[in-house]
């Protein structure tokens, strides 16, 4: 099926105009024009010839098996086309036609009947609302894109999958004009049927691609492409990924255009990093990051990011220097070795973060010798040579000794002040990453720099979800109460405080003071801002008394609210609070997140996500991004929390990802205690998938 998608001998263009002025007509001239040596069968029933090629009536006038088809008419006789390709014995059609799921409810009512047809006679779908595909080493070019009025393109290794069709003609001319040779273009369009995951799974078998583009507006079928990341991963071909709809209104944008929802940014950023993708945020560097990642692994850092910057212009070196330090990379200052090695040429370098060569740098070895110095004497995981008008006036001498201390295993990047169009084609003839803006060599460095493995799947759980599972079904309601959540939570092995129920008026005479008092209430989500809860109760007496003030206020909140009782726990104190929750992501599937718990929790969403189930290895990382945590990692010589006990309640929480029956729609304990040798349970809830 692949290659009767990715390599088709044999094209049909069913709805092509016989009218050159027409789009239509576009794929038929484009397959002529750049040499596609294959069978190509216009379908049109109303002409004989079009374009000096034979035209049929139908599909099935062909007379024999096609290997792909362009599907080009109006969307109310798309169906019967498809059907016609199945009894015709083509099984992967391409459809351009729109009016689908991105006309909202009636749309993707159409096209679930369309995939349905498609399903029953074995037609694989690309599309519909698709730009087509190009393969650059076969000349077929199955698509209306005015793009391909240029005369030749040279064929490469990378191949780019985008779900926007109007933006391929962009990616390619942006991407051209950066050098990058590409092996195929693919626009997605809805995803009805193939999905971005089953087309980069393809990809990866593909022998002409080593580089994966993606240009994404949401992520429709999360699973197929992490399984088809991790495969890409094994074979050595990184993935490059922008998406679309990091604000609110990007989101509303995106959804509008392709027809699915997207959840927050966050989540889509920790998917990538859980899949061993690297995602871009500036449009310029889906391109300028491909030397950077080719023909190389992820460093797998578990530290902050390192780089050394060496100029001969200070301010343009600072432009850098400032943006890497936006994004979380240290600088490396000269050690002694490479101060050593430059005072031969009588260059005296100040401590700091950037080796500013001034105008000595242009004499002579000395730009060369503190390239090579950084390489071998420092612990820099990534070098930036920024060159000022050398690089405009003297290019093959400017970027010489950049082009060959990159050859080394230390990735050297070029940022060149003036505007030269000669030093950044030796670079790019050199396979040097060389940036034109100060931005976007930051972005793409730290694109790189920030590169995980995929994430190690969890294939053993910790806790007994058997059990767990029974618990959930027993509910009858789909939001569990907090006492039922703590059950749940327990039999997963989250520590939690011994609790009493009191649903009457008489106080038990073994409770041990302080105490605190909740209400009791699925109805009741924020149980402090109904003023369902009292702390540090220190007798019988008070005890009775807030729990009439809380069923009061409740009363007074929420009126139509149940109060089953009021839970009744020991005052617990303790370092830091954190919150630990599991939500499923409209996009991404099911996801675990930590950050600084209580009423911090909403003020700062300081957090950190990850697609769910993880391992303590990923939990541990999570908690290192929070810098509410700060803390409780010691700072400042404060009293360390017992992270290692947080990360294993992140471990436990996101295992709820495997739980098929009932599912688990939301699960958050909000906060978790953290003491120095343990963690504990104050708070939590559970909400079930209806």
């Amino acid at each position: 099926m692949s290659e009767r998608l990715l390599a088709p001998k044999s094209v049909a263009i069913v709805g092509c105009s016989a009218d050159a002025s027409k789009h239509t007509a576009r794929p038929l001239k484009y397959l002529l024009k750049h040499g596609f040596q294959g069978e190509i069968f216009p379908v049109n029933p109303n002409a004989d010839e079009i374009q000096g090629q034979r035209a049929y009536p139908s599909i099935s006038a062909i007379g024999k098996p096609v290997d792909h088809a362009l599907v080009m008419v109006p969307s109310k006789f798309v169906p019967d086309v498809i059907e016609q390709c199945a009894e015709s014995g083509v099984h992967a059609a391409t459809i351009y036609t729109d009016g689908f799921a991105e006309r909202g409810e009636e749309g993707r009512a159409r096209q679930e009947q369309l995939c349905e047809r498609a399903r029953a006679g074995g037609v694989r779908l690309l599309g519909p609302n698709s730009m087509g595909y190009i393969n650059f080493h076969t000349g077929c070019m199955l698509s209306p894109n005015m793009i391909l009025e240029m005369d030749a393109f040279e064929p490469g290794d990378v191949s780019l999958i985008s779900q926007s069709g109007s933006m391929i003609g962009a990616l390619l001319s942006r991407g051209t004009s950066r050098g990058v040779k590409f092996s195929k273009l693919i626009s997605i369009g809805n995803e009805a049927d193939l999905s971005v995951g089953n087309m980069v799974d393809m990809l990866v078998d593909d022998p002409t691609t080593s580089t994966i583009l993606l240009f994404v507006e949401s992520l429709r079928n999360a699973a197929d492409l992490a399984r088809a990341a991790r495969r890409a991963a094994e074979a050595g071909k990184p993935i490059i990924a922008f998406k679309l709809g990091r604000s609110e209104l990007g989101r509303e944008i995106a959804a509008s255009h392709s027809g699915a929802m997207t959840g927050p940014s966050a989540a889509s950023q920790a998917f990538f990093e859980h899949c061993g993708i690297v995602e871009v945020s500036l449009f310029e560097s889906l391109f300028e990051t491909i030397p950077l990642v080719s023909n190389r692994k992820p460093l797998n850092l578990d530290r902050q990011p390192r780089v050394a910057i060496v100029s001969t212009t200070g301010a343009a070196a600072a432009l850098v220097g400032d943006r890497l330090a936006l994004n979380g990379v240290d600088l490396v200052r000269p050690n002694d070795a490479v101060r050593n090695r430059l005072a031969v040429h009588n260059v005296e370098l100040a401590d700091a973060p950037i080796m500013d060569l001034t105008m000595a740098g242009s004499r002579g070895t000395v730009y060369a010798d503190a390239l090579d110095a950084l390489i071998t004497s420092t612990n820099a995981d990534a070098i930036v040579a920024v060159v000022g008008s050398s690089g405009q006036f003297v290019p093959e001498i400017a970027v010489k000794p950049i082009s060959e201390a990159a050859r080394g295993d230390v990735p050297v990047v070029s940022f060149i002040g003036p505007h030269a169009t000669r030093s950044l084609e030796l670079l790019q003839d050199a396979g040097v990453p060389g940036f034109r803006t100060p931005e976007s060599c930051a972005e793409a460095l730290t694109a790189y720099l920030k590169w995980q493995s995929p994430a190690a799947t969890v294939s053993s759980p910790l806790t007994d979800l058997d059990k767990a599972s029974a618990q959930l079904g027993e509910s009858s309601l789909p939001t569990l109460t907090e006492t039922d959540a703590a059950a749940v939570f327990a039999t997963l092995g989250i520590p939690q405080l011994s609790s009493t129920i009191i649903t009457g008026q008489s106080i038990p005479d073994n409770l041990e003071y302080p105490v605190v008092a909740k209400v009791i209430s699925v109805d009741v989500a924020h149980k402090t801002e109904a003023g369902g809860v009292v702390l540090d109760i220190n007798n019988a007496g008070e005890l009775e008394r807030a729990i009439h003030q809380i069923k009061t206020a409740v009363a007074q909140h929420q009126p139509d609210a149940t109060i089953d009782g009021v839970l009744v726990q020991s005052m617990e104190r303790g370092l830091g609070e954190a919150i630990v929750g599991f939500v499923r992501d409209p996009e991404i599937g099911p996801m675990v997140l930590v950050g600084a718990g209580g009423v911090l929790a909403e003020i700062y969403r300081d957090t950190a996500y990850r697609s769910a189930p993880v391992d303590a290895t990923t939990a541990h990382r999570m908690i290192d991004e929070v810098k509410g945590f700060a803390p409780l990692r010691g700072y400042r010589g404060m009293p360390r929390g017992d992270l290692d006990a947080l990360a294993d309640v992140i471990v436990r929480i996101s295992e709820l990802a495997l739980i098929d029956d009932p599912v688990v729609a939301e699960a958050e304990i909000n906060p978790i205690l953290v003491k120095s040798d343990r963690v504990v349970a104050l708070d939590g809830l559970i909400s079930l998938q209806p």
